[in-house]
């Protein structure tokens, strides 16, 4: 099918790609840089981690109270829809929300995210129990 494609059509192709790579690749950096305003503000000293992707999780579950495990299954696929639910509750309220923001996070993620990274949020970790086993 490729055969019959014109150097034209093959030229959109690989510009289309290539825009799409780049947003995603900005996508990625702003969303790492809300996470790192966020490990900042729940005062992680390896604030940094949020550019890292798998080390990320790890580190966003001790910001939510969580045990290693937990940020190791946010990376697996299918199963992280729950842990990632379940996290962003848990970041909801450690931030002194509720459901209603808890939904805004996974929904609008590219709004509530950035209020939480660069609104009067305040972070307290005491706000969740504290269950690593």
């Amino acid at each position: 099918p490729y055969d019959s494609m014109s150097s034209g059509e093959a030229a959109g192709l690989m510009a289309m790609s290539g825009g799409m790579m780049i947003f995603a690749l900005l996508a990625y950096v702003f969303f790492s840089f809300c996470l790192y305003k966020i490990f900042q503000k729940a005062g992680v000293e390896n604030a940094w981690a949020a550019f890292i992707p798998i080390y990320n999780c790890i580190v966003f579950a001790d910001v939510v109270k969580k045990p290693l495990w937990f940020g190791i299954l946010m990376c697996v696929p299918y199963v992280n829809i729950i842990f990632v639910i379940w996290g962003y509750n848990r970041l909801s309220k450690t931030f002194g929300q509720g459901v209603g923001f808890t939904v805004g996070l996974l929904l609008l993620g590219f709004i509530f995210l950035p209020l939480l990274a660069f609104g009067n949020y305040q972070y307290n970790g005491s706000l969740v129990s504290e269950d690593r086993n």
